[in-house]
């Protein structure tokens, strides 16, 4: 017998995702302009990184509109996780574009351009004001990894915009040419630290990773103190998507009778303490033979 709680969220945060959009697609064309006017590789780069970055905000639209879809006789679980997978091919872009960059870079060190430095800090200083809208707006939007992933393209912009800034200000008032690659390696850096992380937590969604901020131990002794519990085994957790973590197990118990009650104590423990939203649970009596239990608790065999 299986008892289930089901929360789900479905909303994939479709409107930030829109209108950042737009916003990018519509200075990643001023910005390319300014840039090969104004031979900046920064902010050519920065450039290249929004028009890249309008491809990510339509892929991250797409994949919140089909985690509204509601589950199906094929996809039981409904379409979650294809926000997951958006997170995962912007992350893999983005490193992308990192390395092409770095590159650009370094070649622009060993071969200097001429770069005219006021109307690199016109156009960084109106791209950074695109970019914190942007990100604003994604901000205030559902914390799933799709919007992080979208969020992530923003905010390597902005660093962009403000390297862009810094380095038409050098060269403005210096003529230091060298500062324009060596900021966008800087951001190239910073960019990947963000990237990783974000392509360590999609995929620990995809290989149903128990979640960093849960211990599988911890959960399974909780529910075998309750009262009327005498052993959990066959526990497992993992997130169903960005949002939903899901476990199931198996709960022995002293009387089959009570399992409504005991039922009602595990759910009020996982949904209160450690807020996990889909439970599966399945009773097994005291007399049948277990033999995957040890101890008190026991985890995938």
């Amino acid at each position: 017998m299986h008892d289930h709680v089901h929360h789900r969220n479905g909303n994939g945060a479709l409107r930030p995702l829109i209108i950042a959009l737009i916003l990018t697609l519509s200075f990643s064309i001023v910005e390319a302009i300014g840039g090969w006017l104004s031979g900046s590789l920064a902010l050519l780069g920065d450039a290249a990184h929004m028009l890249t970055d309008t491809f990510a905000l339509a892929l991250g639209a797409i994949a919140a509109v089909l985690a509204k879809k509601p589950a199906d006789r094929e996809l039981s679980f409904g379409w979650g996780r294809a926000e997951v997978l958006a997170a995962v091919t912007n992350g893999l872009i983005m490193l992308l574009i990192v390395v092409g960059i770095s590159f650009m870079a370094i070649n622009r060190l060993r071969n200097p351009q001429p770069v005219h430095g006021s109307t690199v800090m016109l156009i960084a200083a109106a791209g950074l004001l695109i970019n914190i809208l942007a990100a604003w707006v994604l901000l205030r939007g559902e914390r799933t990894l799709n919007i992080r992933g979208a969020l992530l393209h923003v905010m390597g912009d902005m660093l962009g915009s403000v390297a862009a800034l810094a380095s038409g200000a050098v060269i403005y008032f210096t003529g230091w040419v060298p500062i324009d690659p060596l900021l966008s390696l800087l951001i190239c850096f910073l960019i990947l630290i963000s990237c990783v992380r974000l392509l360590r937590d999609a995929v620990d969604v995809l290989m149903e990773r128990v979640p960093r901020e849960l211990s599988l131990p911890v959960v399974g002794e909780a529910l075998a103190a309750e009262v009327g519990v005498r052993s959990v085994h066959d526990l497992h957790i993992w997130r169903l998507d960005s949002s939903t973590i899901s476990l199931s197990a198996h709960i022995v118990v002293d009387d089959l009778s009570a399992w409504p009650a005991v039922l009602e104590r595990l759910r009020r423990t996982l949904t209160k303490r450690f807020d996990i939203e889909h439970i599966t649970l399945q009773p097994e009596p005291l007399e049948q033979p277990s033999p995957r239990v040890i101890d008190k608790v026991s985890g995938p065999q």
